[in-house]
């Protein structure tokens, strides 16, 4: 929800609390929970899991040993998706205001002394909104071509800072809205 005054605009930024995040933290512990389930299984040598033959038939790695490993690998990367999640690493806001004359960006980063990014911008350095359009090539076997366009902020000493990400999954026609609007609200000019 942006919040749009005569004088002030905020943009929030939701970045790591995604259905996607919750997702795959969710899949990843699930799937390390498993490995840590057939690892124990086959440590005791009970047959809980209807696994009649080895997995893994290596002389010098037991089945068990090799099975735990991944699954106190997949745990490590689950208990890293979660606290990235829990912290909401990434979010925060944008704060567009002309009374102060001034742009915030405002991040939330890992717990520590530096938690709190952020970074302000002087309304009179600011040069232009651009809309950058970045090609991507994909494709196996083919050649694929997938087009996006993100927002930039132009600025004298910091350069072009970023406004819109690929993955917000905008049409063009909301990219050139948001810019659109942007550059109306700063009194800037729209540059493609």
């Amino acid at each position: 929800m942006i919040l749009r005054l005569e004088h002030i605009r905020v943009d929030p930024i939701i970045e790591s609390r995604t259905i996607s995040n919750f997702f795959w933290a969710f899949i990843v512990l699930l799937g390390s929970l498993g490995l840590l389930l057939v690892a124990i299984c086959s440590y005791l040598g009970m047959d809980y899991l209807i696994l009649s033959e080895k997995l893994y038939d290596f002389p010098f790695i037991p089945q068990g040993a090799a099975m735990s490993f991944y699954g106190i690998v997949g745990l490590f990367i689950s208990f890293y998706l979660w606290c990235i999640i829990l912290w909401d690493v990434g979010s925060g806001y944008d704060i567009f205001n002309k009374k102060e004359k001034v742009v915030c960006f405002f991040r939330w980063g890992f717990p520590g002394k530096n938690r709190c990014i952020i970074l302000r911008v002087p309304m009179k350095e600011i040069q232009s909104m651009r809309i950058i359009t970045v090609v991507k090539e994909g494709g196996i076997f083919t050649r694929t071509f997938t087009y996006y366009s993100i927002v930039y902020m132009e600025t004298v000493e910091q350069g072009f800072i970023p406004l819109t990400r690929i993955e917000d999954n905008l049409t063009p026609l909301e990219i050139t809205k948001k810019a659109g609007e942007l550059a109306i609200f700063l009194g800037v000019p729209l540059l493609y």
